[in-house]
Formats: C-alpha cells, sequence, structure tokens
C-alpha cells in the first residue's frame, strides 16, 4: 500500500516541505534510505544522514533547518521520533487489517464468529469456541475446544491454544506459542515410574496481554494459569502450571517459572531468569538476567545471581570475587614468609 507525503502529513498534523505528492511504501532507517521508503530524524548524531538518504521522505522535528541541500521530502512534527511510532502503528494496523475466512479451514459449527473476524487457510476453531469482534487469526493456528478469544486479539501462524482457555481483549500470540498445555505433573509409583497426573484446570490471559513466539503456559491442574492485564511476555518462555503473573510484568527471552508460583505487579524479569516452584515474587521486583531465584521475594527488591542475593551485594562481593587470584596470593606469600621466620 502506498501513501504520498500528503497523506502521510494528514495522520501526523505535520507540515509538508518539498513534494507532497511524492509516494512511499516502505520503512527504512535513515542511513539506509531507498527510492519509496519513509525514514525519521530525531537523534541529531544522525543529521549527516539527511544529506544523503535515497529515502523519499522523512519526518523530522520542526526545529530542523538544514544546512545543505538535501532530496528528501521532509514533514515537520513537534516530535519526530513519536510521530513515526504513530506511522508504525498505524502501518501495523493496515498490514494485519484483513477479514474473511480463507479456504481450507475448518470451523466447528457449534462455534460463535464475531464481526470483521479473519481465520487464515488451514485454521481450525473447535466446538464451542466463542471468537471475538475483529480477532485475526492467522493460517495454521489451533483453537480449541470451548476457547475464549476477546476483541482485537491476533493469533499468529502455527499458534496452538488448547480447550478451556480465555484470552481478552487486544492480546497478541505470537507464532510458535501454546497456551493451555498440561503441566508437568508426574507422582512416583510403586513400579519406580511415574504416573500422570489429570492436569484438569485452564489458562486464563487477560486484556492487553502480549505472547512471544514459542513460549508455552501450562494449563493448570486445577484451577486456573493466570497472566493478568498488560503482561508482556518475550519469546521461549517457559510458564508451568498454576502460575500467576500480576499486571503489567514484563519478562524477558528463555525465563522459566515453575509450578503455583506467584509474581507480582509490575516486575521487571530479565533473560535466562530460573524462578523455582511454589514461591511469591512482590510487586515491582526487579530480576537481572541469569539469576536464580529459589526463594520468596519481598517489593522491591533488585536481585541478581545463582543464588540470587539483592544486586547492590551482589555488585560487592563480585569485587572481591575478581580479585580472589591476588588475594590467595597474597595469602600464600604471608604463609611463606611466616614460615621463613
Amino acid at each position: 500500500m502506498k501513501f504520498t507525503a500528503e497523506q502521510i502529513a494528514g495522520i501526523l498534523e505535520g507540515d509538508v516541505i518539498g513534494d507532497p505528492n511524492v509516494e512511499v511504501s516502505k520503512l527504512s532507517k535513515i542511513e539506509e534510505g531507498f527510492t519509496g521508503s519513509l525514514t525519521f530524524l530525531a537523534n541529531p548524531k544522525y543529521t549527516p544522514f539527511i544529506y544523503n538518504t535515497e529515502a523519499s521522505i522523512t519526518i523530522v522535528n520542526k526545529t530542523f533547518v538544514p544546512e545543505n541541500q538535501i532530496k528528501t521530502t521532509l514533514i515537520k512534527v513537534d516530535d519526530a521520533y513519536l510521530a513515526f511510532s504513530k506511522i508504525l502503528e498505524y502501518y501495523n494496523a493496515v498490514k494485519l487489517n484483513k477479514v474473511g475466512i480463507e479456504s481450507p479451514s475448518f470451523i466447528s459449527e457449534s462455534s460463535s464468529l464475531g464481526k470483521d473476524v479473519y481465520i487464515g487457510a488451514f485454521g481450525y476453531i473447535a466446538n464451542n469456541a466463542v471468537i471475538g469482534d475483529n480477532v485475526k487469526i492467522f493460517p495454521n493456528s489451533y483453537i480449541g475446544d470451548n476457547v475464549v478469544l476477546g476483541d482485537n486479539t491476533i493469533v499468529f501462524s502455527g499458534a496452538k491454544i488448547y480447550s478451556e482457555t480465555i484470552i481478552g481483549k487486544n492480546c497478541v500470540i505470537n507464532s510458535g506459542a501454546i497456551i493451555g498445555a498440561d503441566g508437568f505433573g508426574f507422582a512416583p509409583n510403586k513400579e519406580g515410574g511415574y504416573s500422570k497426573i489429570p492436569q484438569t484446570g485452564n489458562v486464563i490471559i487477560e486484556d492487553y496481554v502480549d505472547i512471544g513466539a514459542a513460549t508455552t503456559i501450562d494449563r493448570a491442574t486445577l484451577g486456573s494459569t493466570i497472566i493478568r492485564t498488560g503482561v508482556k511476555l518475550d519469546n521461549q518462555i517457559q510458564i508451568a502450571h498454576n502460575v500467576e503473573i500480576g499486571k503489567n510484568t514484563v519478562i524477558a527471552a528463555q525465563t522459566g517459572v515453575a509450578g503455583s508460583t506467584k509474581i507480582g505487579e509490575h516486575c521487571q524479569i530479565g533473560g535466562q531468569v530460573g524462578i523455582a516452584g511454589h514461591i511469591t515474587i512482590g510487586n515491582n521486583v526487579r530480576i537481572q538476567a541469569q539469576s536464580g531465584i529459589g526463594r520468596n521475594v519481598k517489593d522491591n527488591e533488585i536481585l541478581q545471581g545463582s543464588p540470587a542475593i539483592k544486586l547492590s551485594d551482589y555488585n560487592k562481593a563480585y569485587v572481591h570475587f575478581k580479585n580472589l587470584p591476588s588475594i590467595v596470593k597474597n595469602i600464600n606469600d604471608l604463609e611463606k614468609t611466616n614460615g621463613n621466620s
């Protein structure tokens, strides 16, 4: 889809300096601009690129005054960074604005579809599923029995949503995510093996939640695994059965949360963090990457290490750890001196 400089300026309430009819259909970095692309200049460090960029249109701050000749058409706005972010949102919305049911796909007669729904090819909608208005389900996705998808939720290609899962409004489920698979429940038996414990609960995901690609969220043994409003989960995260994550918490890639752990609101958890089961993590907690959490954590703590300790204590300890070779050498020298005296 193509847009003119005049159309973009209308969306951004900006002013066109140059050709109002020049068209763009792609986005680019200013240093990698090409004919037919739209870019922006917000950071002064990138100013030299504007004089050589091949981008057809560049969004700039109203305060920008070129010192040399430029080829690109300018759109002047109050805040170029925010304006470009707005264009990204608009571009993404247009790109994802698909409607209709592609063939082949399977939609159970007992399911319910809202208005302006999109079901991609090879999609599967099982019995009694409830699909809200403006939901987009991309190709090769599976929606199980009794699943609920709230209005404006997007399920990208290849996602699998198991039975009984409830997903709220304005959520994004990225490709390869698996929501509602059985939790890791097994009990030792008399034969020396393990007997499976039936996982009879479900997963509840509230509104405005983003689930990354290949992330897995297990159904509860009993009750629900719950992801509260505004949570953002990165790619390749494991959330075990009966976990609860508080609203507006963000978790980076490859983190694993074991069963029945409760994580509070507004937490920030780095990549590759391991969190043990049956513990409680408070609100506003920050956990540095690759930390191991095996205990309850109070509100507002900042942790690092494995097992994790307070970040300030970790940094002090690490100074001594780096100096261990010289400390050991000094001790050996002292022992030699004392032994010879």
